[in-house]
């Protein structure tokens, strides 16, 4: 177990160590990288690449926003195989249906448990 949580560690914060240096060094804005990472890991998806990655380091791999990436991608792999050029349409959402539901629902109960305040 210890491993598993070392591994998940360093390819995390290796992914993470990547967006600082963009953030640092580049004049990227985040929104550029953010959808960046997501693209990178549709390509590396693509490429066969990412799997290994996420077999090797689990949840330091699939949580950051590449794992996103490559949930979209291997959802529209696995949707076209079994329905054909509808699925790329389809695979994506599909995929990524629960992880997005959780995420609208969670943000929905929070605006309503604490209450908001301005910025200023």
């Amino acid at each position: 177990m210890i491993t598993d949580i070392l591994k998940a560690f360093v390819v995390g914060g290796a992914i993470c160590t990547v967006g600082q240096l963009l953030i640092d060094f580049t004049k990227l804005t985040p929104a550029r990288i953010l959808t960046g990472f997501v693209v990178a890991g549709v390509i590396l998806s693509a490429l066969g690449v990412y799997k290994p990655l996420v077999d090797f380091a689990g949840a330091g791999a699939s949580v950051p926003l590449t794992g996103f990436g490559h949930l979209l991608a291997e959802g529209i792999r696995k949707t076209i195989s079994s329905d054909g050029l509808l699925g790329i349409f389809t695979g994506g959402l599909t995929a990524a249906a629960g992880g997005v539901t959780a995420a609208l629902l969670f943000g929905l109960a929070a605006a309503m448990i604490f209450k908001q305040k301005d910025r200023s």
